[in-house]
């Protein structure tokens, strides 16, 4: 867009801010207050003359914008062009919101996963919780899957110890997967005090690269063997899992709600993810590049703080915010678009549904209303529970509006358990 600002309206307002700056202004050899305005001029005529301008831009600009209706995005790039005697002329070049209307949604399905927590479920994940508690006691015997050895073993390439191929006292459960299979193998029939040396080979796709592929050597020898031993299902164990009165039957109890708050956060986000994608098919837009370099740099700094939050230095691995762009256009389409569903279905949160929302992420806490009362003494965490319950409402609307499925699930499909 362009612009003109009268000169005779900038001369105006320089004259009048240099009155008001001569009222406050200190100088050398005058009272405060008396310096006479011809002075004031010669030293912050510039400034103010500058100062003044940008004002009268910076109106300029805003008028356009309201008359025009614009819903500018980002920053403009303001430029001065050929005026006149009478006026200085500028241009504005600037980015705006699109125009939103969100698709049609009825001929897209939506898949919406089912499954009730029975009995097996339950025992399943009690069991899950005995073997995270279990006790490790020294035996006589050989080592059998299931049984914690202790070795040291010493790895050579070429007849040469490679780097990280060699421990001592080093424990690991037989069958737990956190070795190389053939290198458990090897331990399992072997009793302390007992050395094999075997030949191996380390998968194409290992982490460290220069032993990928690669024949080695190895030899092992067993310190010790221990046994598994589970915890008793008895008022011990329930209390250790935070169930005051030790009482089995609670324990299953919350055993199971603590199943059916996770089933249905995972069915969820499967459902959410789905809403996603939909509404991105639908309605198609052409984001403002303004906005996804303000979402890339946002992202990167993100990255940053979770790097030296781990520990790790960041300004050995600068991050780029080109290598989020693709991710934040998404979030950009996707922010716009559920902005615009929301505005034009009423879909704010409403109070009570951010209650809701707070009292179920408090229930999976030893003192509940502690976690409520951190919430709502937290403006920044409420909003971002506000933010949950808007898409939880965005996603409720767009399965009435699409045609949901109902899809039975298994425990270990949607919990993500190997089978």
């Amino acid at each position: 867009i362009e612009m003109t600002v009268p000169v005779a309206d900038i001369d105006k307002e320089v004259e009048s801010r240099l009155k008001r700056l001569s009222k406050t202004v200190k100088m050398a050899g005058f009272r405060p207050g008396k310096v006479p305005l011809k002075i004031v001029a010669q030293t912050y005529g510039p400034q103010v003359r500058s100062e003044a301008v940008t004002a009268a831009v910076q109106k300029a600009f805003g008028d356009k914008l309201r008359e025009g209706n614009y819903r500018i995005a980002g920053d403009p790039r303001i430029e001065p062009r050929e005026g006149t005697d009478d006026s200085l002329s500028f241009s504005a070049t600037f980015e705006v919101y699109p125009e939103i209307v969100v698709g049609d949604l009825s001929a897209r399905e939506i898949e919406k996963p089912e499954l009730e927590v029975g009995e097996a479920e339950v025992d399943r994940t009690i069991e899950v919780l005995r073997k995270q508690r279990t006790d490790y006691n020294p035996v006589d015997r050989v080592a059998a899957d299931g049984d914690r050895v202790t070795v040291d073993f010493t790895g050579r390439k070429d007849g040469e110890v490679f780097d990280g191929g060699q421990a001592q006292d080093f424990p690991f459960v037989l069958g737990a997967g956190a070795m190389l299979k053939d290198f458990e193998t090897a331990a399992v029939g072997l009793g302390a005090g007992e050395s094999k040396t075997f030949d191996m080979s380390f998968p194409e796709d290992y982490h460290a690269k220069e032993l990928a592929g690669q024949a080695v050597q190895f030899e092992i020898v067993v310190k010790k063997v221990e046994e598994a031993i589970l915890p008793a299902l008895d008022e011990e164990f329930a209390k250790s899992l935070g169930v005051g009165d030790g009482s089995l039957d609670a324990m299953r109890a919350e055993v199971r709600a603590n199943l059916e708050r996770e089933v249905r956060r995972r069915i969820q986000t499967r459902v959410k993810e789905q809403v996603m994608d939909a509404l991105l098919e639908v309605t198609p837009i052409e984001v403002p590049n303004a906005l996804v370099e303000i979402e890339s740099r946002q992202m990167a700094d993100n990255a940053r703080r979770d790097m030296e939050a781990r520990g790790m230095p960041s300004g050995q691995l600068p991050v780029e915010p080109s290598w989020f762009t693709d991710q934040a256009a998404r979030r950009v389409k996707l922010g716009l678009i559920m902005a615009e569903a929301v505005k034009a279905n009423e879909l704010h949160a409403k109070p009570e549904q951010v209650r809701a929302l707070v009292e179920e992420f408090a229930q999976s806490y030893e003192d509940p209303q502690e976690v409520i009362n951190w919430y709502y003494g937290n403006p920044q965490q409420l909003q971002q529970a506000e933010a949950l319950v808007i898409e939880d409402n965005v996603v409720e609307w767009v399965l009435g509006c699409a045609k949901a499925v109902a899809k039975p699930v298994a425990f270990d499909e949607l919990m993500g358990n190997a089978a």
